[in-house]
């Protein structure tokens, strides 16, 4: 799939608790292509410094090599490792205040849309190839309608035709 390794796809670090699949997110993508123009814009957008702006998926092992800022402090991580889980798919309890309090209105969008396709994928595939499921269906959405390009979760334009994606996506940041 353009924009994506296979090898990204089954990496679990980047298949974040939440939903929010870090294999879309701009500060990853900006950090593994070296992207550095790319990595200024997101640092701006989150108000982070572009030399902190850089992220290997927040489900590294602990310690993590490199993990965002924001991904450090983030209570859905933690409550999932709490409850020797690996995704909020897996709890009962979802959808919890923790993800109805997310202070992104667009990544409370993405994990209210996307945990239940987890659920699904993992039902039909098994936990293992469900989860990779996941993953590509996540990527394949981060595609622009026009030209087909890769595009990062919540992209605005097509870096490429500089057509509108939000509405086709997940919405304006």
């Amino acid at each position: 799939m353009e924009g994506w390794s296979e090898e990204e796809l089954r990496d679990k670090r980047l298949m974040a608790p939440c939903g929010l699949y870090c294999g879309t997110c701009g500060v990853y993508i900006a950090n593994r292509d070296g992207n550095e123009k790319f990595r200024t814009v997101m640092g701006n957008l989150y108000g982070t410094r572009p030399e902190d702006t850089r992220c290997k998926g927040c489900m590294q092992a602990d310690p993590p090599e490199e993990l965002y800022v924001y991904c450090k402090m983030c209570e859905i991580r933690e409550c999932v490792k709490s409850k020797d889980f690996y995704s909020c798919h897996q709890c009962g309890e979802w959808p919890c205040p923790v993800i109805e309090k997310f202070s992104l209105a667009t990544g409370r969008r993405v994990m209210m849309r996307t945990l239940p396709i987890w659920r699904e994928k993992v039902a039909q595939y098994g936990d293992e190839e469900g989860s990779v499921e996941w993953a590509r269906h996540e990527c394949g959405r981060c595609h622009c309608p026009s030209c087909g390009k890769p595009l990062f979760r919540g992209a605005q334009k097509c870096r490429y035709c500089k057509k509108e994606v939000a509405a086709g996506l997940d919405g304006s940041l």
